[in-house]
């Protein structure tokens, strides 16, 4: 094929990206279609002009305008003074009806001949209307008679600049003789001539980064510059990102293999050190900045923005020196990042890279700290903040072994290094695979350098939403035995065996054990003929406190209902006197020896537990997309924190480091202080200029292609279908008749099957759950396409139905017909799932945050040219402005990232969070160091009396855990006060209806940490 021979597999894709983009915007319009069955207006949603006459009859207000509007037009700001000349160039077609015994009596509409015609415009400051008879004789010209429209030039002299508004309005009347329709079709205005000044994007403040001229704003339509001084209408406003490179400039990059880190480290980290110094001090030195300021024209306020970055870049600099001297000094911290990338290179086997990208090890130097300086790091949250796909998981797991190993090089054999939680309900097995990758890469690793301790393991901490939180001899209720339905199978969580990739696996039940187990069914497997390391019942997890425990946020708040819970922030009670059931808790009824299995035969006193018991205290706390972390759920967390805070310390002497990945940086900071009490840092520091850094910046390579449409006419459920409808069609052109295909798209034809793999699954992602149920009815119901094939990622998707689409969409059918074709998500797609061959996004709306935009499209194009249409719906007026700017939206997305809304002084979220750290002192503390079983009222009643424990007391202990002890928390402790008081009259009154002292007072803890919004019965 002429031209494509040599073509790369990235070209084929960029071709076939703007390819299928054409095609899209010609279904929308028109475009290449001669006759119709069914009226034009509507089946065309791009490009169409409703009549003025009949928008002002039916529109209330600009937003019904919107809608349909009868105009389109290019806001601009004239250069000098009025009199303003300019030449306007309409573009537009009509589609005619023909009577019903007309020459195509099936399709009886049929598509004009183009109208071009250049209007000449000379006008003052009181505007005026052109074109009129000129453009009506040219409509008459191709058969449409009765169609009608101007040039319509408005002066707006209201601005702080004049502005002038350049219109094409559709003046036809609503209903005339002879006139099938009275809109306009593949319309488009082009201004010519006019020498301009940009405007400044009103939504952003000034910044030494960022460029915030906008040469013209679109009215209805987008604006596009095809040459100086030359402004044209665009249906949709596209905007292509470019892949980033990891390493700029023309010196030679350190070798940061995993490998030669194992082996011989330290050269290679003082090149990366060194190389960022030189970066630093070029392009933030004094000296740098005032030659910018110079010859940008920066305000004082720039400059003072710019001095406090560079101030920033400077402390960052200094923690990867000092990272680099604890590996130069410390032999212990050394040995244990060495390991760590003799275990990330082994788990990344086969996966296509062998090494780290320099932030990553960037930020491993700048957080190594924490290991020898623990209390000091502790008052820091370090928040990882890179473009989603840039690789965020491996960093933290990077430093996640780091922290394992060394805990088992300097005596803690056993226990949790990392609890890590992520802020949906239901957690991404595709994360969860990659910690136990790294785990088991570690493992093997500790197996191979003979380094004592218990096998470096992983924890599946969910609830019942996923997992079993117990599995019990006999059902009582809806609990789970070896029996239930399902059971073992539906509680697979791994995709694939960590430690050789056989995606065979096995779910059993142990009954001697009493585990619920997964197994490699390779006999060539190192694990053949055991269980993995991998434990995914919540009393698992607690009697054998694996290494990393993943889980969502919510199950933060079993730590005020489960004493077991314990072993998350300190140590477990004893280790059972019977093999393999762990470690012990408090004794309870069905528990005498304080044994998590059921009818344990164990001794009444179980083993003594050999380690420190403060060496227990995890390590780390990682919190996954910390911007999620807002609102009621943010308040909530927020209490919950500073109670695991308090009770590691309370149980060991420290607190855990805290390391968090977010999609921003707007007001991190302040979001960092609410939520754990602690300062923030962030990794990396933005760069000099927006998009450029040390660490990264763009390339030529396309990422992905956005287009913003504003559907006119139609419902977006019309424009989703038709626009899902024409990609699943162009694919299937393609598996048909790839040649042709490829000839139009201008592909080699060998790079087809890779394109339909790639670009034959499309994503229709909706902000509501009824947005994503009702794409997946609607589409098929009404789709032209035989044989699409939906299916729906949210919430509400049961585990093992995600685990069998996730599998499915990495290995698809080799029969096209029986691939997935279109997946409907919600925001469970947004986090974790990442999935090579989702390349094309339909957005029915645009989110609520910018953080989720961020979020979700990055789900697409992760290692290929991806496209996303974001179907914005105009109505709304946040919609309708991001659509004007949509080009700065998307290369300046963090700058439009909102403030997380968070406080930890909501008076109704403390009155939800209160009976949690009441309880949790109780279980966590009092009950171990009395000695005695204290979860009934009345065994708590006695120890109360006898302990002295008092209403002020606890009052002022629960006003510490929370820091509400200031002059502004008088209203807080009043009600901490109320609260405590009421559970103290409880505990004290001997007809109290409580069983157990969860039920003491006037509510009991917290299930789940989404427990927050109230609820209304539903009756018939």
């Amino acid at each position: 094929m002429t031209g494509t021979s040599n073509q790369s597999a990235e070209e084929a894709c960029e071709a076939f990206v703007a390819w299928l983009d054409r095609r899209v915007v010609a279904a929308g319009r028109g475009d290449a279609l001669d006759r119709l069955e069914v009226a034009p207006s509507g089946t065309f949603w791009l490009g169409r002009l409703a009549c003025e006459d009949e928008v002002q009859n039916g529109a209330a207000d600009e937003r019904s305008e919107r809608l349909d509007p009868c105009a389109i037009g290019i806001r601009l700001r004239p250069a000098g003074p009025s009199p303003w000349s300019m030449t306007v160039t309409v573009r537009a077609r009509a589609w005619v009806q023909d009577p019903k015994n007309g020459p195509d009596p099936e399709r009886r509409w049929w598509r004009s001949d183009l109208v071009e015609e250049t209007v000449s415009v000379l006008v003052d400051t009181a505007g005026g209307v052109f074109g009129s008879k000129q453009l009506q004789d040219a409509l008459a010209a191709i058969g449409a008679p009765g169609l009608r429209a101007e040039v319509r030039v408005e002066v707006e002299d209201w601005h702080k600049e004049t502005e002038l508004v350049v219109q094409l309005v559709n003046t036809s009347p609503e209903k005339a003789p002879g006139l099938t329709d009275s809109h306009l079709y593949e319309t488009q205005l082009e201004v010519g001539g006019l020498p301009t000044a940009p405007f400044q994007l009103e939504a952003l403040p000034d910044s030494f980064r960022y460029d915030r001229d906008v040469p013209a704003y679109g009215v209805n339509v987008g604006v596009e510059v095809p040459e100086t001084g030359v402004f044209r209408t665009t249906d949709t406003v596209m905007v292509q990102t470019f892949r980033p490179t990891y390493w700029i400039g023309d010196s030679t990059p350190p070798d940061l293999a995993f490998l030669t880190l194992a082996h011989d480290p330290l050269p290679q980290l003082d090149a990366l050190v060194n190389a960022l110094a030189i970066y630093d001090h070029a392009h933030w030195s004094p000296e740098a900045l005032d030659a910018r300021q110079a010859a940008e024209g920066w305000t004082a306020d720039m400059r003072a923005e710019a001095d406090k970055s560079a101030a920033e870049v400077f402390a960052e600099l200094k923690r990867l020196e000092t990272g680099l001297e604890i590996l130069q000094t410390r032999p212990e911290v050394l040995r244990a990042f060495q390991l760590m990338n003799k275990a990330i290179a082994r788990s990344a086997e086969g996966r296509g890279y062998a090494a780290w990208r320099p932030f990553q090890v960037g930020f491993l130097l700048s957080a190594v700290r924490f290991l020898v300086k623990a209390d000091d790091e502790a008052r820091y949250v370090d928040t990882v903040w890179f473009a989603t796909g840039g690789g965020k998981t491996e960093t933290y797991l990077g430093l996640l072994l780091t922290a394992a190993f060394f805990d088992r090089l300097t005596g803690k054999t056993v226990g949790v290094t990392a609890w890590s939680r992520f802020p949906l309900r239901l957690l991404s097995l595709q994360q969860t695979q990659r910690f136990a990758d790294a785990l088991a890469g570690a493992e093997m690793v500790r197996k191979e350098e003979s380094i004592k301790g218990a096998p470096f393991s992983l924890g599946f901490l969910v609830g019942q939403a996923g997992t079993p939180n117990k599995i019990v001899p006999k059902s009582e209720g809806d609990e789970i035995t070896p029996a239930s339905p399902g059971m073992p199978d539906k509680y697979r969580v791994l995709l694939h065996c960590p430690f050789c990739r056989d995606p065979e696996l096995q779910m059993r039940f142990d009954r001697k054990k009493w585990m619920l187990e997964h197994r490699c069914t390779n006999q060539a497997c190192t694990t053949y003929g055991r269980s993995l390391p991998m434990y995914v019942v919540d009393q698992e997890v607690f009697r054998f406190l694996p290494t990393v425990v993943v889980g969502t946020l919510d199950k933060a708040a079993s730590i005020g209902l489960q004493q077991a819970m314990r072993g998350l922030v300190g140590p477990p009670r004893k280790v059972c006197s019977v093999e393999w059931h762990g470690f012990t808790y408090a004794e309870r009824s069905k528990a005498p020896n304080g044994c998590l299995v059921p009818d344990c035969q164990g001794t009444v006193k179980p083993l003594p537990i050999e380690m420190d018991a403060k060496r227990f205290a995890p390590s780390l706390r990682l919190q996954d997309e910390l911007h999620l972390l807002r609102d009621s759920l943010g308040a909530v967390d927020s209490h919950y924190e500073s109670l695991l805070d308090h009770l590691q310390l309370e149980l060991c002497g420290t607190r855990a480091k805290i390391v968090a990945s977010s999609a921003t940086l707007t007001g991190y900071d302040r979001q960092v202080d609410v939520l754990y009490q602690r300062t923030g840092r962030v990794f990396p520091q933005p760069g000099p200029r927006a998009g450029e850094s040390f660490w990264t910046a763009p390339t030529t390579k396309p990422l992905r292609r956005f287009v913003a449409v504003a559907p006119r006419g139609v419902t977006l459920e019309h424009v989703s279908d038709r626009t899902l409808d024409a990609l699943q069609r162009c694919v299937r052109e393609l598996v048909a008749d790839p040649a042709k295909v490829c000839q139009e798209a201008g592909v080699d034809p060998t790079h087809a099957p890779l394109l339909i793999s790639l670009y034959g699954t499309d994503v229709v992602y909706g902000t509501t759950l009824y947005d994503v149920e009702a794409a997946g009815r609607s589409l098929g119901s009404n789709n032209t396409v035989e044989g699409i094939n939906v299916e729906q990622l949210t919430g509400q998707t049961e585990f093992d139905d995600v685990r069998a689409i996730l599998e499915r969409l990495d290995k698809p059918e080799e029969d096209f017909a029986e691939r997935i074709h279109v997946v409907a998500a919600s925001s469970m797609l947004s986090h974790g799932v990442d999935v090579d061959r989702l390349n094309t996004m339909v957005m029915l709306g645009l989110p609520l945050t910018t953080a989720e935009f961020i979020q979700t499209t990055a789900r697409v194009g992760r290692r290929f040219p991806g496209l996303v249409y974001v179907l914005h719906k105009i109505g709304r007026e946040r919609d309708a402005q991001t659509f004007r700017h949509f080009k700065q939206y998307v290369r300046q997305g963090d700058r439009f990232v909102d403030a997380i809304p968070i406080t930890r002084r909501s008076r109704r979220v403390l009155d939800l969070t209160i009976p949690g750290i009441v309880n949790a002192r109780t279980l966590m503390i009092r009950e171990p160091k009395s000695g005695q079983r204290l979860s009934t009222p009345a065994n708590l009643r006695n120890y109360a009396r006898n302990a002295g424990l008092t209403p002020a007391l606890e009052t002022e202990a629960v006003a510490a855990v929370l820091n509400l002890e200031g002059a502004e928390d008088s209203v807080h402790l009043e009600q901490i006060a109320t609260w405590i008081q009421a559970w103290f009259a409880d505990l004290e009154d001997p007809a109290t209806k409580a069983k157990y002292i969860g039920d003491l007072g006037p509510h009991s803890p917290m299930r789940s940490l989404r427990d927050v919004e109230a609820s209304a019965p539903i009756h018939d």
